[in-house]
């Protein structure tokens, strides 16, 4: 099964897959949550699924660090919608760690950063950039500005491949 064929589970009950999600582009793939230090980046997240036509933000709330996402799906999706103006999908909330992870979670985390280290998610707000054919071309620890100049560079050239 490639990525583009993993099930996903939406916060609003419905279940697609990746690929139809992402309806021949790129996604960013991002485990969020509303009481984080880093949930501000929600901002630059919306900004980039805004800018750029073929890029999907597809974010997976996560309860697994500190607690930071304690919410109902109804309480998630008011928060980033009243807060942020969030318009990118919300999958429901997922486990990324662990031997209960998600298994499109177990998939991108075998995938290294920059650095060159794989493994489990770090904290919140870690991002995996995907390319049109289900491949993770990069991997952003949590403290990486969605906006910052790496994240634009990879995916600008992820969408030109």
């Amino acid at each position: 099964m490639t990525l583009l064929n993993q099930p996903v589970q939406l916060l609003d009950g419905t279940s697609s897959s990746l690929g139809d999600l992402l309806s021949g582009g790129v996604a960013l793939v991002v485990n969020v949550a509303s009481k984080c230090g880093l949930t501000p980046q929600y901002s630059a997240l919306q900004s980039l699924h805004e800018e750029y036509d073929d890029l999907t933000v597809l974010g997976f709330p996560c309860n697994q660090f500190g607690g930071q996402e304690p919410g109902t799906e109804d309480e998630i999706v008011a928060f980033c919608s009243a807060s942020y103006g969030t318009t990118f999908p919300m999958a429901a909330k997922a486990l990324v760690n662990g031997r209960h992870a998600d298994p499109l979670w177990e998939s991108l985390t075998a995938t290294p950063d920059a650095e060159g280290k794989a493994g489990e998610v770090l904290w919140n707000f870690e991002k995996f950039l995907i390319d049109r054919t289900g491949q993770v071309v990069a991997r952003f620890r949590p403290l990486t500005d969605p906006a910052g100049p790496e994240v634009r560079a990879a995916v600008e050239k992820a969408l030109a491949s």
